[in-house]
């Protein structure tokens, strides 16, 4: 049974940013690059009418594209770090879709997630890995950033139980689409116009 997770994909060009960080740390796995992602929601193994409960659901979903920055990296697992990866910049419209995933999980009465969303992409799994190795590591990339990306899509992957994950299967997309300038320059001119008048 397939593993579901909502994720967002990395375009190529952040993805070459991201392969620059192989390499110098003993016991690293590095994420080959066509695995890089980052998850919104993780969903486990499901039965199969309820991913199709979830892919409607997310069906209803309305967003616009908004842009992102991966910048900074990090380790999960302070005394014993088990996984690299790469931070994101804060983005409100990031934490706003997630959220809403994470409310359509709790209508359709799936388990909570115990984690707190930490927008991230893995870039390895650590096995044995000392600390102050980590930490040196952690320290000369430390002004590691990409240039900023245009997420106009978010998927549905699924993956196979596996050791460093992946491969991974696009199962559906759902786009987000560009806002309409006009419209929002219109509200805005609105909202302008009412505070002129006070």
């Amino acid at each position: 049974m397939p593993r579901l997770f909502t994720a967002l994909e990395i375009p190529r060009d952040a993805a070459l940013s991201l392969s620059l960080l192989r390499g110098g740390l003993p016991g690293a796995r590095w994420i080959d690059v066509e695995n890089y992602h980052l998850t919104l929601r993780f969903f486990g193994d499901v039965e199969g009418h309820v991913a199709d409960e979830i892919a409607n659901a997310l069906d209803r979903i309305r967003r616009p594209s908004f842009s992102l920055t991966l910048s900074g990296v990090g380790a999960f697992g302070s005394k014993k770090p088990h996984s690299l990866y790469a931070a994101v910049t804060a983005s409100p419209d990031l934490m706003a879709l997630q959220g809403e995933i994470e409310r359509i999980c709790q209508r359709l009465g799936l388990p909570a997630d115990p984690r707190k969303f930490v927008p991230h992409v893995t870039i390895a799994r650590l096995r044995n890995t000392h600390p102050m190795e980590a930490a040196a590591y952690l320290s000369a990339r430390g002004n590691f950033a990409t240039m900023p990306f245009k997420v106009g899509r978010f998927v549905l992957m699924s993956s196979r139980d596996s050791v460093g994950g992946g491969p991974y299967v696009i199962e559906e997309t759902w786009p987000l689409p560009t806002p309409d300038v006009r419209v929002a320059g219109g509200a805005f001119d609105m909202a302008l116009a009412s505070r002129m008048m006070r």
